[in-house]
C-alpha cells in the first residue's frame, strides 16, 4: 500500500497528469451542460425515434414534468462544480453515480453511443482516484499514521508511458469490444437498423427484428425473442 501511495504522490505532482485531470473535468462538464440545458428548456433530449428502445425511455422521461427539469438542473450544477477547482471533487462525486446509471441504461438498450458513455465513466473514475488523498479519510480503509510518502525511485517518464499507453489500450478494447458485444442492435434509426441486415448471416431474421422495433414498437426483449425464433427457422 505504501508503494502505491508513493506512485500516487508522484503522479499528483506530475504536470502531465495534472493537465489530464483538467482535461477530464472539462470533458465531463461539456457532456452535461448541453444535456442539462435541453432538459431545463423542456425540450426532447434526443433525436432517437420514439420506437427506439432508448427513445421509449426518453419519451417517458420527457413526460415526467418538473422531474425532467430537476435532472437538467442537477446536470448543470454538476458541470459547474467540475469546472471550479475548489468544488471539482464534489462535482466528480455527483457526476459518477449519474454517468454509471446512464452507462447501464445504454448497455441495456444496446445504444450505439455506449462507447462514449463508457469512456465518460472511466474519466469520472479517474477524477475520483485523482482525489484519493481527500477521499481516503471517508473510505473503510486502515489509515497508517505516516507522513506523505517520498518515492524512493521516481518513475518519471516511465509512469507517464505506462498510464497513457495503458489508456490507449483500454480505449481500443472499448471501441473494438463493443463492436462485437451484441449480435444485433436497434441502431439509432430504422435505416441504421436495416443496414446491418445486408451483412447479417440471418437477413430475414434481422428484418423481422427491425420491423418489431420500428414498425410495431415492441419492447427490445420481445423483439430479441422474435429474432431468435426467426433465426431457428429456415428461410
Amino acid at each position: 500500500m505504501n508503494r502505491i501511495e508513493e506512485v500516487y504522490c508522484e503522479a499528483k505532482s506530475d504536470k502531465w497528469f495534472k493537465r489530464f485531470a483538467v482535461f477530464c473535468r472539462i470533458a465531463l462538464a461539456a457532456s452535461f451542460i448541453p444535456a442539462g440545458y435541453v432538459k431545463i428548456m423542456g425540450e426532447r433530449f434526443t433525436g432517437l425515434p420514439s420506437n427506439n428502445p432508448l427513445g421509449h425511455y426518453f419519451d417517458a422521461l420527457h413526460l415526467t414534468g418538473y422531474y425532467y427539469t430537476f435532472i437538467g438542473i442537477a446536470q448543470i450544477i454538476t458541470a459547474v462544480f467540475l469546472l471550479i477547482p475548489r468544488t471539482a471533487l464534489l462535482g466528480a462525486l455527483m457526476y459518477f453515480p449519474i454517468i454509471v446509471n446512464i452507462c447501464v441504461l445504454t448497455y441495456a438498450t444496446r445504444f450505439d453511443g455506449t462507447r462514449l458513455v463508457t469512456m465518460l465513466v472511466l474519466a469520472s473514475l479517474f477524477l475520483l482516484i485523482w482525489d484519493y488523498d481527500r477521499l481516503k479519510h471517508i473510505l473503510p480503509l486502515r489509515q497508517p499514521k505516516t507522513d506523505q510518502p517520498v518515492l524512493r525511485k521516481p518513475l518519471g517518464k516511465r509512469l507517464r508511458m505506462l498510464f497513457f499507453g495503458g489508456s490507449f489500450v483500454v480505449l481500443a478494447i472499448i471501441i473494438i469490444g463493443t463492436s462485437y458485444l451484441y449480435e444485433i442492435g436497434p441502431g439509432n434509426s430504422e435505416a441504421e437498423c436495416r443496414n446491418q441486415c445486408a451483412s447479417s448471416k440471418k437477413p430475414v431474421a434481422c428484418e423481422i427484428f427491425c420491423d418489431c422495433i420500428y414498425k410495431q414498437g415492441q419492447p427490445l426483449d420481445s423483439c430479441l425473442a422474435n429474432y431468435n425464433k426467426a433465426k431457428d427457422m429456415r428461410h
